[in-house]
């Protein structure tokens, strides 16, 4: 049983094209610079509030990015820069 999706050639890993790198880790160092904390606690508690506070057009968005990622990365032969 198929679900209609194409499977892109891309290597096993690459930072270019993981949505968890190149968009969501991208935007938590910019909104965690400078900031520090003491417990495991404090921690837990900003990612909460990080995650709480992205509109869910955020996540879409980055899905988006993903298609002219990966045409920018085969473009290129791989190059990723």
């Amino acid at each position: 049983m198929g679900y209609g999706w194409n499977v892109l050639p891309h290597p096993p890993y690459s930072p270019d094209l993981a949505p968890s790198d190149y968009w969501l880790f991208g935007d938590m160092t910019r909104a965690f610079e400078g900031r520090s904390f003491n417990s495991r606690g404090a921690v837990e508690a900003a990612l909460k509030q990080y995650f709480a506070s992205r509109p869910a057009g955020f996540y879409r968005n980055g899905i988006h990015k993903l298609r002219e990622r990966w045409r920018h990365v085969v473009d290129n032969d791989g190059q990723y820069n």
